[in-house]
């Protein structure tokens, strides 16, 4: 068993299959060995886990637990593009984070925790990462949260 797969199994952590597409896009773009990975949104077996926003019908909390289904979700993406493969994972290298949130609402920041702490979980310090947290009125499908990524393979 490989290190990364060995780290979910002890963290017990089972990744989803990854999902296909929902319009005219690639989920996944390698680009030497930069991998960029399309938003994600926050489901589970394909049913949408959380819809709303943050500030609003949804705690932190939530979106936070929203945020690390979409994690758990790119990875699933990330291990596609890897041919099953996560120890080609040199370094989880950026996060976009979007949380539907309230006008009023300013914590974004901690609700990408659920998503940056999960990456640091799994990789260690090469799950460490830049990032940003953005605060939107609407999201597709009421997702309260989505995410996109960047890696960077080994060759």
């Amino acid at each position: 068993m490989n290190t990364i797969e060995h780290r979910l199994t002890e963290l017990g952590i089972t990744l989803p299959e990854a999902g296909n597409p929902a319009g005219n896009y690639q989920a996944f773009l390698q680009l030497g060995n930069r991998l960029l990975l399309s938003g994600q949104t926050c489901r589970v077996n394909g049913v949408l886990a959380y819809s709303g926003q943050v500030g609003g019908t949804l705690s932190i909390e939530e979106g936070q637990a929203a945020a690390r289904l979409c994690a758990l979700n790119l990875l699933a993406q990330l291990k596609a593009a890897c041919g099953g493969e996560l120890d080609r994972v040199a370094r989880c290298v950026r996060l976009t984070v979007f949380v539907s949130s309230t006008p009023d609402f300013g914590a974004q920041p901690l609700v990408a925790n659920g998503a940056s702490d999960l990456m640091v979980e799994i990789f260690g310090e090469r799950g460490a990462h830049v990032r940003s947290a953005v605060g939107v009125s609407a999201l597709p499908g009421h997702a309260a949260v989505e995410i996109d990524a960047e890696f960077q393979l080994i060759h």
